[in-house]
C-alpha cells in the first residue's frame, strides 16, 4: 500500500488518490483491516482522499486494481528469489520496461532482508548445503531465518556442533554487508543493491531463545549442559528468558485455565505422564474434579510410553504457551521483577 500511495501515474492521479480509489474498491471490511497496519498520519490523509472521491470511472478503478496486482506479485517473486529473479518473470509477462517501472517503484521503499530467499525452503536443504561450514557461518545463516527453520536446522546438527552454534548466535552482534554478500554467495543466491551499507544485527540472546524453544527437548538439554559448561553466565541468561514444559507451576491459574483450552488431552496426558507431583498438581487443580479423575485413570491404562513422544507432547504445549504469550492472551513471569504478578 505505501508503495503504490507513493507513485503516480500517467492519468495524473496522485499515489494518495490511487490508494483512496482502490480501498473504495476493496470495500469496508477489507479496508479495515489495511487500516490497522498504517500509521495514523497515514491513515488520516487516505480518509481525507477518500471522503473527496464522489464517482471512481470503471475503466479507471480497473487499473489501478491491475497496478496493484502487478505490484503484489512483484513483492511475491523478491520473496522467493530476489530482484532479479522478480524482474526476469516481470519482463516475461509485461515486458522490459513495465517490469522495470515496477521493479524501481518497489526498490524505492523496500529492503530486502538478508537470506530472504532461504525463507520459504525446506530446511533439509538448507542443511545440505551449509552443514559442513564451520559454527560461524552456520550460526549466522540461523540468525536470518525463520525461527522454526532455525530450530529445525540446529536438532539436526551433530552434537557436538550444536552447542558451538548456539552460543555463537548468542554471542553474535552485527555482520558487515561484505561478509552477508559472501555466505550468501555459498548458498548460490545474491540480493540486489537494496541490500544497505549499514552493519546488519543479527542473532543475540533473544534470537537463540526463540530458536531453542522450537527445538525438540533432547536436543535443548544436550545444548544447555554443553553451555552450562562452556559459559555458565550464558547458559543462565539463556534459560532465564525460556519457558519449559515444567515452568508451568509459576503461571497463574487464570492462565492454565487459558492453555488446557487449546490444548489437546492426549497431548496433557501424556505431558504429565513423567511430570513432577508439582505439575499434576497445578493442571488437576486447575480442571474440574471429575477431569482430573479421568486423566488420572487413563494416564494408568496407558502403560509404558516413549520418552520422545513425551517429549514432543511437552514441545506442542510449550508451542501453545508461548503462541498464547505472544498474542497477550495469558503472561508469563520472565525471572525479573518486571514480570511479577500481583
Amino acid at each position: 500500500m505505501s508503495v503504490l500511495a507513493r507513485s503516480t501515474s500517467s492519468g495524473g492521479l496522485s499515489g494518495r488518490q490511487k490508494a483512496a480509489i482502490l480501498l473504495i474498491t476493496l470495500g469496508p471490511e477489507v479496508s479495515a483491516q489495511i487500516f490497522k497496519h498504517l500509521r495514523d498520519e497515514e491513515i488520516e490523509q487516505l480518509t481525507l482522499e477518500i471522503a473527496n472521491v464522489h464517482k471512481v470511472d470503471s475503466i479507471e478503478k480497473d487499473t489501478i486494481m491491475a497496478e496493484f496486482h502487478q505490484i503484489c506479485l512483484a513483492q511475491e517473486y523478491i520473496s522467493q528469489g530476489g530482484i532479479n529473479y522478480a524482474k526476469d518473470i516481470l519482463e516475461k509477462a509485461l515486458g522490459e520496461n513495465k517490469a522495470l517501472e515496477i521493479i524501481n517503484r518497489l526498490t524505492a521503499t523496500l529492503q530486502v532482508r538478508p537470506f530472504d530467499f532461504a525463507r520459504k525452503a525446506d530446511p533439509n536443504q538448507i542443511l545440505n548445503f551449509i552443514q559442513n561450514e564451520n559454527s560461524q557461518t552456520i550460526a549466522l545463516v540461523l540468525s536470518y531465518l525463520q525461527f522454526e527453520q532455525s530450530a529445525a536446522i540446529l536438532s539436526s546438527l551433530p552434537q557436538e556442533k550444536q552447542a558451538d552454534v548456539a552460543r555463537r548466535i548468542a554471542v553474535m552482534d552485527s555482520t558487515s554487508p561484505e561478509v552477508l554478500y559472501q555466505v550468501e554467495r555459498v548458498l548460490e543466491q545474491k540480493l540486489s543493491s537494496t541490500v544497505t551499507q549499514d552493519y546488519t544485527n543479527a542473532g543475540g540472546i533473544e534470537s537463540i531463545v526463540q530458536i531453542l524453544n522450537g527445538v525438540d527437548r533432547g536436543t535443548e538439554r544436550t545444548i544447555l549442559d554443553s553451555l552450562e559448561i562452556q559459559d555458565p553466565e550464558l547458559a543462565e541468561d539463556i534459560k532465564k528468558r525460556m519457558f519449559v514444559f515444567e515452568d508451568i507451576v509459576n503461571v497463574d491459574n487464570r492462565s492454565i485455565q487459558r492453555i488446557i483450552r487449546d490444548i489437546e488431552n492426549a497431548d496433557l496426558q501424556l505431558a504429565l505422564k513423567v511430570a513432577s507431583e508439582e505439575v499434576r498438581d497445578v493442571i488437576f487443580r486447575n480442571v474440574s474434579k471429575r477431569m482430573a479423575e479421568t486423566f488420572k485413570e487413563e494416564m494408568e491404562y496407558m502403560g509404558p510410553v516413549r520418552l520422545r513422544d513425551v517429549e514432543e507432547a511437552q514441545t506442542r504445549i510449550v508451542g501453545t504457551i508461548r503462541r498464547l504469550e505472544e498474542a497477550g492472551e495469558i503472561i508469563i513471569a520472565r525471572g525479573g521483577g518486571d514480570d511479577i504478578i500481583v
